[in-house]
């Protein structure tokens, strides 16, 4: 049994070795960082080469805690708070209309989970909230408002969670006897419907509801696939792009965008006007299927043990227009704007 991770590797980012192979990042290149977090990503880029960095992080806290290596790299890193699937718009706000290369580590960061008052994370009482941004629709919101059916459809889809309805269901019963407003009380509703931990079992039953509520909150998985387009169309021809996700929604959107803009499974896209342009290599692999983290990492950094990285180069074919429903994004109501 591997070792709870130490304080080190809660701002250790996965696979940076990898990530940098993939990326090769050259002197006097741009590159975006669309998830910046501790800004181990973006430090890897700007010492590995006399490079520029444009990182986006939808947290404020995030952005606030960037301001030591902003002050260390003043004239190549440019920090900016935004959700990467803008990152085209907010390259053009400081005058980039190309870029060499881009990051994405997908979904919630070490930093997030571990803080109680962020309600990320079941296994630390604190506030249901789950927003990355801090604004807008918070878990609780959902929680304590959805219909049973819709927080199935929640559950269910997001979470991948078998006992979606029987969760639901319980909550609604919780939530009708006082509204869950803290990570141990939406616990405790969710056990009812599962029963407690057993001994044998390594997952714990508020995971996937818990999955399933900070997807939807975030909108991660539209989010996602809008920033994989917006890449598309920002990367230069031989501009690189290395996507690390953490499960199986995640891995799905990335691996289809790739098979599909490299040719190997036709558009999707409605919108394309003829066969030859909608199969033309839009990227190339940089290697076969996907990495994924060594022994040493995962025994320093339990977290990494699920990632998985895949990354390509991008050819000179026009980019395909975004297609949400060919890339496999569930769709939640209420939530796709």
């Amino acid at each position: 049994m591997t070792s709870s991770p130490s304080a080190d590797a809660r701002h250790r980012p996965v696979m940076l070795a990898e990530v940098l192979a993939a990326l090769a990042p050259r002197d006097g290149g741009i590159y975006v960082d669309g998830t910046f977090g501790a800004g181990g990503y973006t430090r890897g880029l700007l010492t590995a080469a006399e490079c520029k960095v444009l990182a986006i992080d939808r947290d404020p806290q995030a952005i606030a805690g960037g301001a030591t290596l902003v002050a260390d790299f003043p004239d190549r890193l440019t920090l900016v708070e935004g959700r990467f699937s803008d990152m085209e718009s907010l390259a053009a706000r400081f005058g980039i209309t190309m870029i060499d290369g881009a990051t994405l580590d997908v979904g919630v960061s070490s930093m997030q989970l571990d803080e109680a008052e962020r309600g990320f994370s079941f296994a630390k009482d604190g506030p249901l909230d789950m927003r990355m941004a801090q604004a807008g629709l918070s878990a609780a919101d959902v929680v304590n408002r959805a219909e049973a059916d819709e927080l199935t459809r929640i559950i269910g889809i997001l979470g991948e969670e078998r006992k979606a309805r029987a969760i639901a269901r319980a909550i609604v019963r919780a939530r009708d006897e006082e509204p869950i407003l803290t990570t141990g009380a939406l616990v405790r509703a969710i056990e009812k419907a599962t029963g407690k931990q057993r001994p044998q079992e390594r997952i714990h039953p508020a995971t996937r509801t818990f999955q399933a509520l900070r997807i939807h909150v975030n909108q991660e998985l539209e989010e996602l696939a809008r920033a994989l387009s917006a890449a598309e169309r920002l990367l230069k021809p031989q501009g690189r792009l290395a996507v690390v996700t953490f499960h199986s929604l995640e891995d799905r959107i990335v691996k289809r965008f790739f098979a599909e803009r490299s040719g190997k499974l036709p558009s999707s896209s409605r919108h394309m006007p003829g066969r030859e342009a909608a199969s033309a290599a839009r990227f190339t692999p940089l290697f076969k299927g996907h990495q994924q983290p060594g022994a040493e990492e995962t025994a320093h950094n339990p977290r990494a043990r699920s990632a998985k990285l895949r990354a390509g180069m991008r050819t000179g074919a026009e980019a395909l227009p975004l297609d949400l429903e060919g890339l496999a994004v569930p769709l939640i109501e209420g939530r796709r704007h």
